[in-house]
């Protein structure tokens, strides 16, 4: 009689006499009778292998090179055991054949595209098949997708006039971009030279009329000034200024005079006012020379 210790992450299917004897036995001590008893470990724990580089051809007929994980764990240690005589390496074949047939279904671009959609095929997938061994995939995690080198070259040409394409793009998209900043900045510049311009005329303009207005308000009060002055002028003075005028003249280079006929009743007026006031000088004159002389009947005055 023998025991053995089963870990808490362990399971032991035993048998008696070849006949399994009702369930996995652990963790915790497990008799063991040699010759009676046979016994097979399972561990629960969750494990990954990985699928070595397998050569599958897409839709499109294009041979590529996929690897890959597997994860996965046993949830019922009895189906691991009874059901299948490995339940690794049926896992690993069925992983391979399922990649092929996942990728059979998928033109190359949507193979190198769509790593996560062939990830999430490949565990539902699996997991189909693998459930009736009592083994649960995880996951499955694509490692790497090798094209052809032809396919590459392409690829890396394709990438690098995509590359260029989008700097042509982003170069005219900026040019464009520049342009629209100079316009508007040209426009906005010649709103506001527009808008100095009108506020300079405005400004101009009312400075006209304010000086208009005040250039006929002084023009106003001169000629007030002036009907005030000519106001108190008699004909003397008039006819001194027609003089002057004529004395002007006089000295000139014209041959010609046009003389308006209010200038002779000036003159008429001018001698009749020069005649009254010589007359009373005229007098005062004669007064010492008949004082000195006789009187009308030639005798002497009186008083002497």
């Amino acid at each position: 009689m023998v025991f053995r210790i089963v870990p808490e992450y362990q399971r032991l299917v035993r048998f008696t006499l070849g006949r399994y004897d009702g369930a996995p036995r652990g963790p915790g001590w497990v008799w063991v009778i040699p010759f009676i008893h046979g016994a097979n470990t399972v561990d629960l724990r969750e494990e990954v292998f990985d699928v070595e580089p397998q050569t599958c051809i897409t839709k499109d007929n294009a041979p590529v090179t996929v690897d890959m994980l597997v994860f996965m764990r046993v949830v019922d240690p009895e189906s691991a055991v009874l059901k299948v005589q490995s339940y690794r390496l049926a896992a690993r074949g069925m992983a391979i054949t399922t990649l092929r047939a996942v990728v059979g279904d998928m033109a190359l671009d949507d193979v190198l595209a769509k790593r996560e959609q062939i990830n999430s095929l490949m565990q539902v997938r699996m997991d189909e098949v693998t459930d009736r061994w009592g083994v649960k995939v995880n996951a499955v995690e694509i490692r790497e997708i090798l094209p052809p080198r032809d396919i590459q070259d392409a690829m890396s040409r394709q990438m690098s006039a995509e590359r260029n394409r989008r700097a042509v793009v982003t170069e005219s998209e900026g040019t464009r971009e520049a342009a629209v900043t100079i316009a508007n900045g040209n426009r906005d510049a010649a709103i506001l030279n527009a808008e100095g311009q009108k506020q300079s005329m405005i400004l101009g303009a009312e400075g006209n009329r304010q000086a208009a207005i005040l250039n006929a308000e002084g023009f106003s009060l001169a000629l007030q000034q002036i009907y005030q002055v000519a106001r108190g002028l008699d004909d003397r003075t008039m006819a001194l200024q027609y003089l002057d005028m004529m004395k002007t003249l006089a000295g000139g280079p014209s041959t010609k005079w046009v003389i308006p006929m209010e200038l002779t009743s000036f003159v008429q007026s001018f001698t009749r006012n020069l005649a009254a006031s010589a007359s009373p000088s005229g007098r005062d004159g004669q007064g010492p020379a008949q004082g000195s002389g006789t009187e009308g009947n030639g005798q002497p005055p009186s008083g002497t």
